[in-house]
């Protein structure tokens, strides 16, 4: 049985990825920081925390995660673990550049030392393009982070690469534009606007309060996304891939359509410029044209679709 480890297992894609691996055989391993029972509701709600075996482990300490490849050897390992908040990477850059650059040193660190079979995915993120200068982003444009967080995954990703061709390890990055699903937190655009619109849908005095919604970003379905993942991996060369939709929608088509979904009126919309980041991408979509020829992943999905799921889920959860 192959042995998968997935590193940030208690959040969505994390949840999802393990949930496909289970599907297809694996014996799935699930790496938090700490073992409480508070950090599987993602894990519970897909019915599968039971499943899986959870291992502590500190990422930023060398010595642990070496531990842990002597102690497991796994045939692959998805990284998914980070301070994945572009907006708490600007109060806490510090922090961000440290965890997100240094988890990625260790891990790659430790195959190379002690299981050079592995088989390692890195997730990268479209924030490490920035203001690009044409559209759509493939894997050759060239990147201008714009945030602290943007700034730590374009160094994992380089040093994914550098040890992909100084060491001959089986090492990629996916890409990932924005991503959704029913299990992201609340501290991500989509999230907070359904989550705070089904809450409120009923109450007269409340507004939601937001920044910029007139950027444009990339949307997809992550249950979808974590299948590009895993196809990464079993491909006999490793490479880098874009994972995206292809198309961009503005953050104000998102929530008016959410809102006109619920029958809630627009002047709900309370733009505050406190809530505005320093620095801005207007717009930016990929092209998804590797995965779907190379990987055969199949997508193509409406995030209108998307939203009208979400909605129905969510409303069902608080049922």
């Amino acid at each position: 049985m192959s042995i998968a480890i997935i590193t940030g297992i208690t959040g969505q894609d994390g949840a999802y990825l393990a949930k496909l691996l289970l599907q297809k055989g694996y014996r799935v391993v699930g790496v938090t920081r700490n073992n409480h029972s508070s950090n599987k509701s993602k894990l519970e709600y897909l019915k599968i925390s039971s499943d899986i075996e959870i291992y502590e482990c500190d990422l930023s300490d060398l010595s642990s995660v070496l531990n842990m490849f002597n102690l497991y050897k796994p045939n692959e390992i998805y990284n998914l673990a980070a301070q994945s908040s572009v907006g708490l990477s600007f109060t806490q850059p510090i922090g961000t550049l440290q965890y997100n650059i240094v988890s990625v040193l260790n891990l790659l660190e430790s195959i190379r030392i002690v299981s050079p079979n592995t088989r390692f995915y890195q997730a990268s993120s479209s924030e490490m393009y920035g203001m690009v200068k044409e559209l759509p982003v493939n894997i050759s444009t060239p990147m201008h982070p714009l945030s602290p967080y943007a700034i730590s995954k374009c160094t994992a990703y380089w040093i994914v690469v550098n040890y992909r061709e100084s060491y001959g390890l089986h090492a990629s990055n996916g890409v990932l534009f924005n991503h959704e699903s029913f299990l992201r937190t609340n501290t991500f655009f989509v999230k907070k606007v359904i989550s705070n619109a089904v809450l409120n849908r009923h109450n007269i005095n409340w507004q939601l309060e937001v920044g910029n919604i007139d950027v444009k970003r990339d949307f997809g379905y992550s249950p979808k996304y974590v299948e590009a993942m895993w196809l990464i991996l079993q491909q006999d060369n490793p490479r880098d891939f874009i994972i995206c939709s292809g198309v961009s929608i503005s953050l104000r088509d998102i929530i008016e359509y959410i809102f006109k979904k619920l029958s809630i009126p627009l002047d709900k919309i309370k733009i505050s410029k406190d809530l505005y980041r320093p620095n801005e991408i207007n717009d930016i979509y990929g092209d998804n044209s590797d995965a779907k020829n190379i990987l055969k992943w199949d997508y193509d999905i409406s995030f209108y679709q998307i939203l009208d799921n979400l909605i129905k889920e969510e409303i069902d959860f608080n049922n």
